[in-house]
C-alpha cells in the first residue's frame, strides 16, 4: 500500500493525491491524516482519519484472490447522481450530498472497479480478508477548513484497521523503523497551503477548483512510544 502521504514523501504526486487537496483553499490545515497505532504480538490495530479510506479498501482488497468474494458494507458519497454507474440498495439524501448505501457480495475487481470509477466520491466501505479487518464509518467526512487556535485535533476513528499483515501496515509507516520492538504510534499532519497555480483559459469555476494545483508543504509529526520527531516536504498537488 503506498497511502497519499507516502507518495508526498516520495516525491511521487498523481492524480490520486492531487484529489486529496482539491477542496483545500489557502491556509494552515494542522492534524490531518491522523493514525494511530497500537501493536499487541504481530496484530496490529490501526485508527486513522477520513482521508486514508479509499487507499485503504484498495489495500485490502488487493488481497483477496480472483473469484473470491467477501461481503461488503457502506457508502459511497457523491453530489452526483450515480444511477445506472454503481449497483446499490438504497440512496439517502441531505443537502444536495447523496449516500449511496452498498450492502452485497462483491469481488477483488468490482471493489476495485469502484475505487477505479468514482475517485472524486468518498467510499465509506466495511470488509473483511483473512485476517484483516477493515470498518470505515458510512457518512461523509467534514470538509477541511483553516485551523484556528479553538479548533480540536480530530480523532483517528473514522477508518479501523486490525491486520497481522506487516506490508499493508508500512504503507503508513512507511519510515517508521524497528517496527517489531515498537508499542504505540501516533501520525498527525500539518498542510500548509501557500499558493495555488490556476489553470489559465478555463473560465468554469468547477474545473478551475479541480485543476487548480496547491503548492506549500506538509509536516509530519511522529511519535513513537511517547517519544516525536518532525519531518517536512515540498508539497505541490
Amino acid at each position: 500500500m503506498d497511502s497519499f502521504i507516502k507518495k508526498i514523501f516520495d516525491g511521487k504526486t498523481d492524480n490520486f493525491v492531487h484529489l486529496q487537496f482539491q477542496k483545500f483553499s489557502k491556509g494552515e490545515f494542522r492534524d490531518k491524516a491522523l493514525v494511530s497505532v497500537n501493536k499487541i504480538g504481530n496484530r496490529f490495530s490501526i485508527g486513522t482519519t477520513y482521508e486514508y479510506a479509499s487507499g485503504l479498501i484498495r489495500s485490502v482488497a488487493e488481497k483477496l484472490k480472483g473469484g473470491e468474494k467477501v461481503k461488503v458494507t457502506g457508502v459511497v458519497v457523491s453530489t452526483r447522481d450515480l444511477k445506472g454507474q454503481l449497483e446499490f440498495e438504497n440512496i439517502k439524501q441531505f443537502m444536495g450530498v447523496k449516500q449511496y448505501v452498498i450492502n452485497g457480495e462483491l469481488s477483488k475487481e468490482q471493489i476495485l472497479e469502484i475505487c477505479d470509477k468514482f475517485q472524486a466520491s468518498f467510499l465509506g466501505l466495511s470488509f473483511s480478508v483473512g485476517d484483516t479487518e477493515l470498518k470505515i464509518k458510512a457518512k461523509a467526512p467534514k470538509s477541511a477548513k483553516p485551523s484556528t487556535s479553538r479548533d480540536k485535533a480530530p480523532s483517528a476513528d473514522f477508518c479501523k484497521l486490525k491486520t497481522l499483515d506487516v506490508e499493508l501496515v508500512m504503507g503508513l509507516l512507511f519510515d517508521v523503523q524497528n517496527l517489531e520492538s515498537i508499542k504505540k504510534i501516533f501520525i498527525r499532519h500539518d498542510f500548509i497551503i501557500t499558493d495555488i497555480d490556476i489553470p489559465k483559459n478555463e473560465k468554469d469555476p468547477a474545473k478551475i477548483r479541480e485543476m487548480a494545483i496547491r503548492k506549500g508543504k506538509v509536516i509530519r509529526k511522529i511519535s513513537i512510544d511517547g517519544k516525536e520527531t518532525l519531518k517536512e516536504t515540498k508539497l505541490e498537488a
